[in-house]
């Protein structure tokens, strides 16, 4: 037996410390070690959901943690990588993989703690390859976990000989939603259901509550472990939140089934078990395996009202309207599609634009917010159609193919044009705010000007896309604006040999400013030069 010569509360405390911080290294460095592997996994999710089980199971027990499982899944679908459907047999198999480590800790293997932490311990600061030392990680986390078991069964044994602490758990054999309330709280609080259920298993061995309460302690970890994912989802959007929640309502759906039958559950496991820890360890394997055998054929259905109890807020989410990469089978509609989504792109940037003045007029942060988003947004549609283009330039005919490259060169120089407005007048607007500078009346005047003649030059360009007829008056509009950009240059020129303490103050400001726009004009122009020759040829 343990003796530290402290009190046993702090023994107790100081088992879970152990007990997490074990599962803690043990499950970063299993992380570390085959990252490649569970990358893999996450890959493999698809419509058939008993495989989907199978990659729940197998992400749980390489992680050691459902938790880290559902919140891994939870940001997968923040970032749109997975939809709820894909993942509700994910969240089964989680379920089924957290009982691994239960049955682990059940098996009396404390007297191996620490020999296997300082064997590993040694192997650990002499090794060079980081894949030995991760390794050698993962079993001193499982010496530390063994060595907390045992310091917190130590000090449960002598909890059950102390009065004061027999009447408090007195009280939970007569309301048992008490043990099930705390154990909630308690697996909330250390996120951990692995832990929980061991402190069950000590306190149960050691007769301080009943195979009853310990049953009850079982079902509140697998209700308390989905509050990691729940906090994982307060700031996710509409599918993490969904993730999160259906982790939640099976979970509490299966203690709902079972709850009722504890007493008659826990007589058909007594007579193939004596042992305690067994008992709970194998009540809490075949809880999760009964609830997956339960709700399985009910995956869809229950996706569908998960997602009916949380639908998706229109201006939550953005994606693309007209990409799938799996529906068009042939290239030319393909592109045609791909077309309709570059136009999309280009009215945004064009809106940036038309929109762009109003950061040099006051100082509006609401405008610089919205300006980034519509930015991120390009920068999203500008990826996907990207993708989607050159997964079908190599099933393409030579003429289709050639096609292919043109949009993807606009859509670049589209995508260029926005991060022009995001980055560089953004930050030219931000200096001028916060130097408190004003342009002169008649230069700015001249900027509206210019900026009305870059936005009749960006529609006309874009228009130009689709009417490559278009083409030689855009780059006759886009010489007109390289003239007036040089006669504005002239004139605030003019002004600073006049003195004027405006234009003085603004003057870097200034010339950026017509700089910029006349590029952002220059970058949607650029397709018109190359149609153009072509068509000349």
């Amino acid at each position: 037996m343990i003796d530290t010569g402290n009190s046993y509360i702090l023994l107790l405390l100081g088992g879970v410390a152990f007990f997490l911080y074990g599962m803690t290294l043990t499950s970063q460095s299993l992380e570390k070690l085959l990252s490649q592997r569970i990358s893999g996994l996450l890959k493999r999710l698809s419509a058939n959901q008993f495989l989907s089980i199978v990659t729940g199971i197998s992400l749980t027990t390489l992680m050691q943690s459902s938790g880290a499982v559902t919140s891994m899944l939870v940001g997968l679908g923040s970032a749109r990588v997975i939809t709820l459907k894909q993942v509700m047999g994910v969240i089964i198999g989680t379920a089924i993989g957290s009982t691994l480590t239960v049955q682990l800790i059940s098996f009396n293997v404390s007297p191996v703690a620490l020999p296997l932490f300082f064997y590993f311990f040694f192997v650990y600061f002499h090794a060079k390859k980081p894949g030995v030392k991760n390794t050698a990680l993962v079993f001193m986390g499982f010496g530390l976990l063994f060595l907390g078991l045992l310091m917190i069964s130590t000090s449960a044994h002598h909890f059950s000989q102390n009065p004061y602490l027999t009447d408090f758990f007195q009280s939970f054999r007569e309301n048992p939603g008490y043990s099930l309330a705390i154990s909630m709280i308690f697996c909330a609080l250390v996120q951990s259901s692995a832990v929980t259920i061991g402190l069950a298993m000590s306190l149960a061995s050691a007769h301080v509550i009943r195979i009853e309460d310990a049953m009850l302690w079982v079902y509140g970890a697998n209700i308390g472990t989905t509050s990691t994912a729940l906090m994982a989802a307060a700031g996710s959007n509409y599918v993490g939140r969904q993730v999160a929640w259906a982790h939640f309502f099976y979970k509490t759906l299966s203690v709902a089934v079972f709850y009722p039958f504890t007493i008659l559950f826990i007589e058909l496991l007594t007579p193939f078990q004596s042992n305690p820890s067994r008992l709970v360890a194998n009540g809490h394997f075949i809880f999760n395996i009964f609830s997956a055998i339960l709700f399985f054929p009910f995956i869809g259905k229950g996706a569908k009202v998960i997602e009916k109890m949380f639908p998706k807020n229109p201006g939550e989410e953005f994606g693309t309207d007209y990409l799938n990469l799996n529906n068009y089978q042939s290239s030319a509609l393909a592109t045609s599609y791909a077309h309709r989504e570059i136009m999309r792109t280009a009215d945004i940037v064009l809106s940036m634009i038309n929109d762009s003045l109003a950061l040099f007029e006051k100082n509006n942060p609401t405008m610089i917010d919205s300006i980034r988003d519509r930015d991120n947004k390009v920068d999203f549609l500008y990826r996907e159609t990207k993708m989607f283009l050159l997964d079908h330039a190599n099933k393409s005919n030579t003429a289709v193919h050639q096609n292919i490259m043109d949009m993807i060169m606009f859509l670049s120089d589209v995508e260029r044009s926005a991060d022009a407005i995001d980055i560089n007048l953004i930050a030219l607007a931000i200096k001028k705010n916060a130097l408190k500078l004003e342009f002169s009346s008649e230069g700015w005047a001249e900027i509206k000007a210019m900026h009305q003649e870059v936005v009749k030059v960006a529609s006309v360009a874009i228009h130009a896309f689709q009417r490559p007829d278009l083409c030689e008056g855009v780059i006759q509009l886009k010489r007109e604006l390289a003239k007036t950009e040089i006669t504005f240059r002239e004139h605030h020129i003019s002004r600073l040999n006049r003195g004027l303490k405006d234009s003085i103050n603004t003057s870097s400001i200034h010339l950026d400013l017509l700089s910029e726009y006349r590029r952002i004009a220059s970058l949607l122009c650029n397709h018109a030069y190359k149609t153009s020759k072509d068509s000349s040829t």
